[in-house]
């Protein structure tokens, strides 16, 4: 009877002792489902943007877009619109393109490298001449880039800013001129920091770029009826890109009003 009464005492406590453990293995379970759900999902974005935009994405856009999607990374390639397109062209493996202007996009487009519905174009710009700021020339219109030694201009082979400047200056006869006497730059960034830093007397930029830096100022604005057209800046989804939804939440982020505030006070006009 002692031995039947022992083991039955064994047998409740082993069974106690398996039910204690699976209470607390299917509590462990439970936690880490838990931590598992609440963990944001992980994406990145890889935005090929024209130089001009660099300041505005890297400062105010993309540390705003972070703060409200937690578990998303963006990293930025900033260069001329000519030099990125080629670079998707080579299979640049980005998310977004974001251009200087919409010959390049258009390309791209051609291409099926871009998704055509995705693309929105989304803000203009103005050609303007800079010269140091501490010039004391009195020029007023882009005739006085007769009178400089040395221009800085994007070369328009490749940058959007050089041409623009290039089909401007043509039309008011002073190309010629100009293409004789210019250094060219493989971005607009690099125009504008060769007169910033006067090693030209005057370069061709874009409004938001000479607005971005202390050390220049600006004498005069290209004509808008010298191009016949607005300068547009669009945006659109590369065709291979892997984070499409987050690409497209992206683009809604740039449309919103807390991001035309952004680019209107760097200069920029929303496109409508």
């Amino acid at each position: 009877m002692k031995q039947n009464r022992k083991v039955r005492v064994i047998t409740l406590l082993l069974l106690a002792f398996l039910v204690v453990t699976g209470c607390t293995s299917n509590d462990k379970k439970t936690t880490a489902s838990t931590n598992s759900s609440n963990q944001a999902e992980e994406h990145h974005l890889l935005i090929a943007a024209a130089a001009s935009l660099e300041s505005v994405m890297e400062k105010q856009i993309i540390p705003a877009f972070l703060k409200d999607n937690p578990g998303t990374t963006i990293e930025g390639n900033y260069d001329s619109s000519g030099k990125l397109q080629s670079q998707i062209e080579k299979g640049l493996e980005a998310d977004l393109f974001f251009s200087a202007a919409t010959k390049q996009m258009d390309t791209l487009v051609s291409q099926k490298l871009i998704d055509k519905n995705s693309v929105v174009p989304l803000l203009q710009n103005q050609l303007v001449m800079i010269v140091p700021s501490t010039s004391d020339v009195d020029w007023k219109d882009f005739s006085d880039l007769k009178k400089a030694e040395m221009i800085a201009v994007g070369d328009p082979a490749s940058v959007p800013a050089g041409q623009y400047a290039e089909k401007g200056l043509e039309a008011l006869g002073d190309w010629a001129y100009v293409k004789e006497h210019a250094s060219f730059g493989t971005n607009v960034t690099e125009v504008l920091n060769w007169v910033a830093k006067g090693s030209a007397q005057a370069g061709l930029v874009y409004a938001t770029d000479a607005a971005s830096n202390d050390k220049v100022k600006v004498v005069a604005d290209l004509p808008e009826d010298t191009l016949n057209e607005p300068i547009i800046y669009p945006v659109g989804i590369v065709e291979k890109s892997k984070e499409k939804a987050t690409a497209e939440k992206f683009i809604t982020f740039l449309e919103s009003k807390e991001v035309a505030k952004y680019f209107e006070d760097t200069g920029f006009i929303i496109n409508k």
